[in-house]
């Protein structure tokens, strides 16, 4: 028999038996199905009997069946609570159960005893912040809250709290502890290291597009490039803006005239805003990229946060 005619026949060897085993697992699952029905009819214990054999048997011999991927809910961060909880508790009093905020505090905390604070020995309370939520153990979470006082003063309470994965249910375990403030972070080194001259072409146009992001003087859409959507603040809050400094991470943005097209560059404007409505001088700071094009930059870029290190974002 011609090799050609030999290697077809064993070729075709594999795939019928891959049909026939497949044709034995719809036998099978058809067979489960049966079962199934027949239980159900039969009563609640013969059902159990069923979905416990039947289709287990039908799942492993389907093959190359993707295995089911079962992902646990994201714990809900109960730090909402634990502010609302505390702000209650430290404006209410043992000696006033029945105020507002002493009932809101027993109801979220049944087993936590008021405080006694005598009179006028604290600063009023302004505001409290949830600032950290530490999750120790399933439901179990501390959560650290910043309380501001009247006098500036801020101290800082952790206070112990369960909840559910869903968010629907939590109950603070045990009264607040007051702790030490956390530690003041080292900043890392800034990476707008080149200084770039205040009668320049870049710091002009991040002087004038500033101007019309903040001030509404002027169109922002002509310092943008191409491509760029970038909707300025409304209402606008200042009526005028003064370029203070500019730095960058490139050397490319202090060059004059303007580098070749395509030369992108990263910057940090400082600038000193007058307020609208005469309140003062804020000063303020922001991000910027630019893009040269045709012997001009055009900004292609308000960024967020500092960058690190010089690295792009």
């Amino acid at each position: 028999m011609p090799k050609g005619k030999k290697s077809s026949r064993g070729e075709a060897a594999p795939t019928i038996a891959a049909g026939v085993e497949l044709e034995k697992m719809r036998r099978r699952v058809r067979l489960s199905r049966l079962a199934l029905f027949t239980a159900i009819a039969a009563g609640p214990v013969a059902l159990a009997v069923a979905v416990t054999s039947g289709p287990a048997t039908a799942e492993a011999a389907a093959p190359n069946r993707p295995a089911a991927v079962r992902t646990a809910a994201a714990a809900a961060d109960p730090a909402g609570y634990a502010q609302v909880f505390l702000d209650a508790w430290l404006r209410s009093s043992a000696d006033e159960a029945d105020s507002a905020q002493a009932r809101l505090a027993q109801l979220l905390a049944p087993d936590v005893a008021l405080p006694d604070p005598a009179a006028g020995a604290q600063s009023k309370l302004r505001s409290v912040t949830a600032v950290r939520s530490v999750q120790h153990y399933g439901d179990a979470w501390t959560v650290t809250v910043a309380a501001q006082y009247a006098d500036s003063t801020v101290r800082y309470f952790t206070v112990p709290v369960v909840a559910d994965t869903r968010g629907a249910s939590f109950a603070v375990t045990g009264a607040p502890g007051v702790v030490a403030g956390p530690a003041r972070a080292t900043a890392p080194k800034s990476p707008y290291t080149v200084n770039v001259p205040s009668d320049g072409a870049l710091t002009a146009t991040v002087g004038e597009f500033l101007g019309a992001y903040l001030t509404g003087t002027g169109e922002v859409d002509r310092y943008l490039a191409p491509g760029l959507k970038l909707t300025p603040v409304s209402p606008t809050p200042y009526r005028e803006v003064a370029v203070r400094e500019v730095s960058a991470v490139e050397e490319a943005a202090a060059a004059s005239p303007v580098p070749a097209d395509g030369t992108k560059v990263r910057v940090r404007v400082r600038v000193q805003a007058e307020a609208r409505d005469d309140t003062g001088r804020w000063p303020l700071a922001y991000e910027l990229a630019l893009t040269a094009r045709s012997g001009r930059w055009d900004i292609a870029a308000l960024q967020a946060g500092a960058v690190q290190g010089g690295g792009a974002r």
